[in-house]
């Protein structure tokens, strides 16, 4: 075994991964205060085909020395755009179709793996380093989901659990796409 060089990884130009097929699924950043955290979340996000980055409130936007520190070039190959309010861009995407989740611990929460009739579209909300998800963004969710955790701490850090909730939806996304593709042929 060998570790492959860069130029063998096959990697897009932020040219040729424009026009690739992205995964239907937006992630909304609902007041996030780390710049760190939203160039984690960009860089996630390149790497799982997301449609889109929206970030809401205090969010930091690019251009910003952290986010390029850690997004390592992914807010320009990662489409986004900053909306104030988040309830105004809630309901901009659900008008576009997207079933609105909230990643956070509440009275109705499914966990991750048990959340099982996926839409095709998802607008994905992760919210505030402390308080969480706003509550004017909780009355525009249609689902809470809670990641499972078994230790003594009740949370992830913000860029971490992005990370784990586009890794999983990416891949049900993608093997949708697989599955489409294979019955056309």
């Amino acid at each position: 075994m060998r570790k492959l060089k860069l130029q063998e990884l096959g990697r897009h130009t932020v040219e040729s991964f424009s026009s690739e097929v992205k995964q239907p699924i937006t992630i909304v950043l609902d007041d996030i205060r780390s710049a760190l955290n939203v160039g984690s979340v960009f860089r996630t996000a390149d790497a799982m085909a997301i449609e889109q980055v929206v970030l809401c409130g205090i969010t930091p936007q690019p251009p910003s020395r952290d986010i390029t520190k850690t997004a390592i070039g992914a807010t320009k190959s990662v489409k986004w755009t900053y909306v104030e309010h988040i309830k105004s861009a809630l309901e901009k995407l659900r008008s576009e179709g997207y079933t609105i989740i909230s990643i956070e611990q509440t009275s109705e929460s499914v966990e991750l793996l048990k959340y099982a009739d996926v839409p095709e579209k998802l607008a994905i909300i992760m919210g505030n380093e402390v308080n969480g998800v706003s509550e004017a963004a909780l009355e525009l969710t249609d689902t809470a989901i809670e990641l499972a955790q078994y230790g003594t701490k009740h949370s992830l850090n913000v860029s971490v659990c992005a990370g784990i909730v586009m890794h999983h939806f990416g891949n049900i996304y993608r093997r949708r796409l697989c599955s489409l593709s294979s019955t056309k042929k």
